[in-house]
């Protein structure tokens, strides 16, 4: 119904409670009287109008009483209770007396009254809800704030398909209670019990500030039960607004082994990005897109997403504008190999920040195109580099990775010397040039994960390449920020590395991806490929005497900057630049022997 019918309704409804409660209280005092004392009309006239005011004061007739709770009961007691105070202040004005008798038993039938028309509602909503014989038997993990915020939601929704029959919680002092009818029935070590119990179909995880070792722990025994686990979003996307507490998800692979988030320095990111004008290269892949929403967060004047693939860059301009459609945000489709267009874009629009992600990353592929890795990351890297110092950027970081160190592939080499290259523009630059390494993104573009849930989905086998092969591994969001961070703390030179935790095996990534998949190891199989070419069995963050034992900040170190062997770098670059077309590819095939002799020597610290 329309709000005026509704109003309508529960304006004729009050009314006639109103003066039924009254007359009713004097009846029942004086049950054998035939007449109506002349305040006890007057009191119901008064009463009526004093009740619609303070109605109106605690909008009783605003209130969606499907919902009602304890503070739809409280505007209901303070309206009438008003009410009747004003009345006995009538009375006394006009007759110096009370009529208390009457009005103790009318507040009390208009507060059963009043309650029972609005709660009416509730309860027959509830029925309904409780009566559906489709919903999931649901079991909650977590008897906390976040657990009874979910079990309310669910059981207050009649479109949720889950109904919640039980709690789990660890906290001894809550076992054998119940929380709103719903039973806590044990602690996480009785998981698989209770599902079998209570024939639970469904599974929840609901605490937010959850660790990731203790979400390991319950998602082990979660997994034994073969039931559809769910979880809510974490601290950290509540905080940030990207999600609200009742989104429930399914556990991700970056729940389990990602770290516990760190508190940014937003002050000092501030100082550098808010007002400024920033621009990303690369903006389209998985790093570059969500710098730029990082960077979005703290207001930028301009924000320019270069990119050469213009689906990609399409892709996060749209979002940009959906989600941030106040800043002022342009799009350039360029080629970071392109010299001449690189100037014309920077000195165009002559950003304060430069992070440069674009890159090419994956091993393999550039084991088979070398030239290609060249191209893209050194040249590129040189080429935005001296953009940038030619139209006086203030800060340029490069996005660099831990195949750079000590590297044994065509990336990890070409990854190093654009280190190198970015090292040197920083000691003949008033521009601030540093790098900031890491290992492998969870989700990035080219990364396992997504290989191994196609392979999952076509029922196995995973392929691993080798059963000790160990990496590094950090989320998307995770790597940005702390490259924006890493950023703020440019003094110019350094090699910025991320802390990366505890690696991890990549056959234990598989092992869980299987069974957030639903199935059990013994049901997708495992497969030994062998280790491919350029591949290391486990990677490096630093050299052994790149390493300051103290963090700059939490999950952030500064690496020693070592010598760069300037010539050596540029005539190579200079070779590679100069040679023709035809033998551009032999000669590539000389730099990747290069790079497991000369870049070896050039990344040690002299």
């Amino acid at each position: 119904m329309d709000f005026k019918t509704r109003l309508s309704l529960l304006v004729t409804a009050d009314s006639l409670i109103v003066v039924f409660s009254i007359f009713v209280g004097y009846w029942l005092l004086v049950p054998t009287s035939s007449l109506l004392p002349e305040a006890i009309i007057v009191s119901s006239i008064a009463l009526f109008f004093a009740h619609h005011v303070f109605a109106h004061i605690f909008k009783l007739y605003k209130r969606v009483w499907q919902y009602a709770s304890i503070q739809e009961l409280s505007a209901i007691f303070a309206a009438v209770s008003l009410s009747i105070a004003a009345v006995a202040l009538i009375q006394i004005i006009g007759y110096q007396t009370i009529f208390a008798r009457t009005l103790i038993v009318t507040w009390m039938l208009h507060i059963l009254l009043i309650g029972a028309s609005r709660f009416s509602w509730r309860l027959y909503r509830d029925s309904l809800i409780k009566g559906n014989p489709n919903k999931k038997r649901t079991l909650i993990i977590g008897a906390g704030n976040g657990g009874t915020l979910v079990a309310r939601q669910l059981m207050n929704s009649i479109k949720s398909e889950l109904h919640p029959v039980a709690f789990i919680d660890d906290d001894v002092s809550k076992q054998n209670l119940e929380i709103m009818g719903i039973p806590v029935m044990g602690r996480t070590k009785d998981i698989e019990t209770v599902v079998a119990e209570k024939n639970i179909e469904h599974i929840i995880i609901a605490i937010p500030s959850l660790t990731k070792e203790d979400l390991n722990t319950i998602f082990d025994e979660c997994s034994k039960t073969k039931v559809r686990t769910q979880i809510m979003p974490s601290v950290e996307d509540i905080m940030s607004g990207k999600v609200t507490v009742s989104q429930i998800r399914d556990v991700q692979v970056e729940d389990l082994l990602g770290r516990e988030p760190v508190e940014l320095d937003t002050k000092k990111i501030g100082q550098e990005l808010t007002g400024k004008t920033v621009l990303v290269t690369g903006a389209g892949g998985s790093i570059g897109s969500e710098i730029c929403r990082q960077v979005c967060a703290f207001e930028p004047a301009k924000l320019i997403l270069l990119g050469h693939g213009e689906n990609s860059i399409y892709g996060i301009d749209m979002e940009l504008k959906t989600t941030h459609g106040h800043l002022h945000v342009e799009t350039e489709i360029a080629d970071v190999q392109d010299r001449e267009r690189m100037f014309e874009v920077i000195a165009h629009h002559k950003p304060d920040v430069i992070y440069h992600a674009a890159a090419h990353k994956h091993v393999p592929l550039m084991e088979k195109n070398p030239h290609e890795a060249v191209k893209n990351n050194v040249i590129g890297t040189k080429n935005t580099a001296e953009a940038a110092n030619n139209a006086g950027v203030n800060t340029f970081v490069m996005v660099s990775t831990d195949k750079a160190v000590n590297p044994t592939s065509v990336m990890g080499a070409t990854k190093r010397i654009a280190e190198m290259v970015v090292q040197h523009m920083d000691v003949i630059s008033a521009t601030k040039f540093v790098a900031v390494r890491f290992g492998n993104v969870l989700g990035s573009r080219g990364s396992v994960i997504p290989l191994f849930k196609k392979q999952i989905e076509a029922g196995g086998p995973i392929t691993v390449t080798d059963p000790k092969m160990t990496r590094y591994f950090m989320t998307i969001p995770e790597a940005s920020r702390l490259v924006l961070q890493a950023g703020s703390l440019a003094e110019g030179g350094e090699v910025f590395v991320l802390d990366m935790g505890e690696p991890v095996k990549i056959v234990d990534l598989a092992k869980n991806l299987i069974r957030l998949s639903g199935f059990r190891e013994d049901e997708i199989n495992i497969k030994y490929s062998g280790m491919r070419p350029g591949e290391k069995l486990f990677e490096e963050l630093l050299g052994k005497d790149e390493v300051h034992d103290e963090q700059i900040f939490p999950m952030i170190y500064r690496g020693k900057t070592p010598k760069v062997e300037v010539d050596v770098v540029y005539d190579l670059i200079q070779q590679f630049e100069e040679f023709p077309v035809e033998r551009l590819r032999e000669h590539t095939l000389d730099l990747a022997h290069f790079r497991l002799t000369k870049v070896k020597q050039l990344t040690l610290v002299k």
